[in-house]
């Protein structure tokens, strides 16, 4: 499936970055948003009206002109999902929220950032959004929001995704003829080999691709991707084992490591132990931690120990945050002070799954669960599939401790702290704190002010008192994740975002 609105998953978006653009992109080896399809762009001083000016002379790959109509047609699109395709289309509800005239289960209409977009002339696209959030223009940048060809999505019925039991039956549009602006456009899709092949945009308004086909391989198992790799029936794979990089650089490959760009955390719900809702608990549990040597002895070259629940290129990060290195004699004095020394704690792990701020959960729950047994905390262990109930589990708050993290789409605060402590994607029961609401509204308030400046500011105290006042949750790392290419294969540039692009790749 190629259509970039319907994909939630990152194997999908490698293939369609290199068929479709935003209005916006990321810069190559960074989350900083530049131009793409929009020469540039002015916001009015309240941030809710975007004037993008439309770049002149490009074509979507079936011929069809680009301009603000076509812009305008996109977005709207997106907007008016309903039924399967307002399922699919979880980068729209998760970034933007509601579709158009949507009602949640009692009757109200889910609230919506985007309101309209009008195409004052053919190189003028005026879009409005509903408040001012520090999100945007950059969400533009999404693959699920490139700008597809109207013709194209009309003609190939791209919107008549239909619900098959647990699964979706697409249209022709999704399946074979997915039309955008970008320097690679689609060939065909083997199912037998289990291959995807894309073919050199000739028409591309930039630079021309340097490669005539480009052919994305699935194979499921990491063994297997290393041993073709070896074999030279492939150029490179995405996200070696860290315990790999030795070896593979060694045998005279190339392992780029990419910007970390991630965090890695222990959640804690508050809403089964009332021991967790005492901040004196959770700082303990922090002191408790060994996270450098975590990081030392797990994570690759270039890992970090997290100080805030982002990264330090992300604006609002700050250093003078309360700060919990490993002092398990003050982990037991502060267990003491609060009644809570012979706490039991439920602490999940996810099974099945590998992740670049977490590369071996059980390997993390068992450092973590040896540090917390050391100041006395009793641990009882639940393990479930990612898929199969951890996510699951963690979202109905079943446990008390757990595992999770984040790699980030863009470069702004609320895309972590957003995803992390909203009310809606809030997963550590913190409402039933004192402090619980003010947590949130602060967290709203700071990413609805249009005035960077003092939006950074703002992040910077709140990041402050999430570490000190608050603590939902436990910052354990940043971790960079790599890919690994031939030693002939050049000029890919990776990113801390997995947004790379191969038109500049060769082989030489």
């Amino acid at each position: 499936m190629f259509d970039p609105l319907y994909a939630t998953d990152g194997e999908t978006f490698r293939v369609t970055r290199q068929m479709t653009e935003g209005l916006i992109q990321f810069k190559p080896g960074t989350a900083d948003v530049e131009p793409a399809l929009s020469d540039s762009w002015t916001q009015s001083s309240d941030g809710l009206v975007w004037t993008f000016k439309i770049r002149q002379g490009v074509k979507f790959t079936d011929g069809t002109a680009l301009d603000a109509a076509a812009v305008c047609y996109n977005y709207d699109r997106m907007f008016s999902q309903t039924g399967a395709g307002a399922t699919l289309a979880q980068y729209w509800s998760d970034n933007f929220g509601g579709f158009k005239g949507q009602k949640d289960d009692a009757g109200k209409v889910i609230p919506s950032l985007y309101k309209s977009c009008v195409a004052k002339d053919a190189a003028s696209a005026v879009v409005t959004i509903s408040r001012s959030t520090s999100k945007f223009p950059a969400i533009l940048g999404l693959p699920s929001f490139s700008i597809q060809s109207p013709a194209a999505l009309k003609q190939y019925s791209a919107d008549s995704v239909k619900a098959d039991g647990d699964s979706f039956i697409y249209p022709a549009y999704a399946l074979s003829h997915p039309t955008g602006t970008g320097p690679f456009k689609f060939s065909k899709y083997d199912k037998t080999n289990n291959t995807v092949e894309l073919v050199r945009n000739d028409g591309y308004w930039g630079a021309k691709a340097k490669v005539a086909k480009l052919i994305f391989q699935i194979i499921p198992d990491e063994t297997a991707r290393k041993q073709a790799l070896q074999a030279g029936t492939i150029d490179g794979y995405d996200l070696p084992n860290p315990a790999d990089w030795d070896a593979l650089t060694k045998a005279g490959f190339n392992v780029a490591v990419r910007p970390a760009f991630n965090v890695l955390y222990l959640g804690i719900d508050q809403k089964n132990n009332p021991k967790l809702a005492d901040l004196k608990v959770r700082q303990a549990i922090a002191y408790a931690l060994n996270r450098k040597q975590f990081v030392d002895s797990q994570l690759p070259a270039g890992a970090e120990v997290a100080l805030n629940f982002y990264p330090k290129t992300v604006d609002g990060w700050t250093d003078a945050v309360q700060k919990y290195d490993y002092d398990p004699a003050k982990a037991k004095a502060l267990l003491a002070e609060a009644g809570a020394s012979n706490l039991t704690l439920n602490f999940w792990w996810p099974t099945e799954v590998s992740r670049p701020y977490m590369p071996d959960p059980k390997s993390v729950f068992t450092a973590f669960k040896a540090d917390l047994e050391a100041v006395g905390i009793k641990i009882t262990e639940t393990s479930k599939p990612w898929n199969g109930g951890y996510l699951d589990g963690v979202d109905a708050t079943k446990p008390d401790l757990f595992l999770l993290g984040w790699t980030g789409d863009y470069n702004t605060p609320d895309n972590f702290l957003g995803s992390f402590f909203s009310d809606s994607k809030n997963r550590f029961y913190t409402a039933a704190s004192s402090w619980g609401t003010t947590f949130s509204t602060e967290l709203a308030t700071a990413d609805s002010e249009p005035d960077k400046a003092k939006r950074d500011a703002m992040y910077v105290a709140l990041n402050k008192k999430i570490m000190s006042d608050y603590l939902p949750a436990i910052p354990i790392s940043h971790s960079p994740p790599a890919l690994v290419i031939a030693s002939d294969v050049k000029g890919l540039i990776p990113s801390p975002l997995t947004d790379e692009r191969f038109a500049s790749v060769y082989k030489g």
